[in-house]
């Protein structure tokens, strides 16, 4: 018992300790690290992104397991997830394959984008499109093909450089991104 006892009261001293000679306490690590913009996984992304989506004239439920994000240092979001495009025809179908929502500007392969909510999808020819809630093309941003990526996902985002460019990709195809200045 007296052993017990002295070894708490050690630990109890030497937290004290640091806190007092200016060590951080674990809640001002934690919050320094969130400072910087986070890639969101496919679970933390779906528990922020809607069940459904409206995209021209209808709406789409969004697969939450096929889904990715970046939250910004400033707490701003940009989501994406791949959305059951079963009810569109089949022309919509096969460049409206996920659903894009940004609360900040972004530059898609040196292309514009103003926060909001877009359709967009992979198509053949090496190109992504985006289009707005009515379906009307905004731009086709050219995309890539990443033979070395270790374990392609229907959707995943990684950062590609230090630079603050991103990869978003669908499977082994991929097109560059990154957040523009703060409008």
């Amino acid at each position: 018992m007296r052993t017990r006892m002295s070894i708490a009261t050690l630990l109890v001293t030497v937290l004290f300790a640091g806190i007092a000679n200016g060590q951080a306490k674990p809640s001002q690590a934690a919050s320094s690290m969130t400072s910087a913009t986070t890639i969101l996984n496919a679970t933390e992304a779906q528990k922020i992104f809607p069940p459904s989506v409206f995209f021209k004239g209808l709406t789409a439920p969004t697969q939450g397991r096929n889904s990715a994000g970046l939250r910004l240092a400033d707490k701003r979001l940009m989501l994406i997830a791949l959305v059951d495009n079963s009810g569109y025809s089949s022309q919509d179908q096969g460049r409206y394959q996920a659903y894009l929502l940004t609360e900040a500007p972004l530059e898609i392969d040196g292309h514009p984008l103003a926060p909001g909510a877009y359709g967009c999808g992979f198509t053949s020819g090496d190109t992504f499109v985006v289009m707005d809630v009515g379906g009307h093309e905004l731009f086709v941003a050219h995309s890539k093909q990443d033979t070395d990526i270790r374990r392609p996902t229907p959707l995943q985002i990684l950062a590609a450089d230090q630079s603050g460019l991103y990869r978003l990709y669908s499977g082994r195809n991929f097109v560059t991104f990154r957040v523009a200045a703060k409008d």
